[in-house]
């Protein structure tokens, strides 16, 4: 498994036999690297991933799969959505559900958070309902399951989805006001998961947010090796759990 950081909750994950990309805010994002582009970034995607319908998650969602043809999975909700904006492969799945896609499979978890964008159908401002926001469980054969929790709060069933995936390699979102901050991250991470590897996100991209990860990584105390504060743009490997630069 290959990770690359996106900025913000943007992630492209390359698995043998299939290429992800995740909450794939890139246009607009002030921490998406500026000598790479859109079309560099969906070369070779064949799936898009959501985990909810925030502005800052869809982004260049749209575009991308239009342009490469590729597959979402997300909720009902927003493959409906999307496919009345013209995106023809769905995935449309809810929390609870598992869904084999060959080269990987894929589960929504719960998230505590809210879910909606702000376009309608004919491109004005509006409150879009699209469903539940959720956590995505990657999971191939011979990789690590990767738990991207998406935007959202701490909460005690954490546990459970810890219990039932096993997750090795936690993205969790850490910058306060709209997810959890420094402080809840920590907790959720020591005291409901196991992640050999910890990636924080969702911090740094605007003002309002907490601008890095070193309180997160502080409160990680004796775990703190686990956390591996990725730089825009950089691609690691993951084997076993553990990064290493490619």
């Amino acid at each position: 498994m290959e990770l690359q950081f996106l900025g913000h909750s943007a992630f492209k994950v390359t698995l043998p036999g299939a290429t992800l990309l995740i909450d794939p805010l890139l246009t607009g994002n002030p921490s998406f690297p500026m000598e790479m582009s859109v079309e560099e970034v969906s070369q070779g995607v064949d799936h898009v991933l959501l985990t909810h319908g925030h502005d800052d998650h869809v982004g260049d969602a749209i575009d991308i799969l239009k342009a490469t043809g590729a597959t979402l999975t997300a909720n009902w909700e927003i493959c409906m959505w999307a496919q009345d904006k013209g995106v023809e492969k769905i995935n449309p799945m809810n929390h609870g559900g598992c869904v084999d896609m060959g080269a990987f499979g894929v589960a929504l978890t719960n998230a505590v958070h809210s879910s909606a964008c702000s376009l309608d159908s004919t491109g004005s401002i509006a409150d879009v309902y699209l469903g539940n926001p959720a956590g995505l469980v990657v999971m191939a054969e011979g990789e690590p399951t990767l738990l991207h929790m998406g935007d959202t709060d701490i909460f005690s069933d954490m546990e459970l989805i810890n219990e039932i995936y096993r997750p090795q390699i936690g993205i969790v979102p850490i910058g306060d006001r709209f997810t959890m901050g420094a402080r809840t991250a920590s907790m959720a991470c020591q005291r409901y998961f196991e992640f050999q590897t910890i990636i924080p996100c969702h911090y740094g991209t605007f003002p309002i947010l907490d601008q890095n990860a070193d309180e997160f990584t502080e409160l990680m105390g004796d775990n703190a090796f686990r956390v591996a504060a990725i730089t825009p743009g950089e691609t690691v490997k993951v084997h076993n759990g553990v990064l290493s630069a490619v």
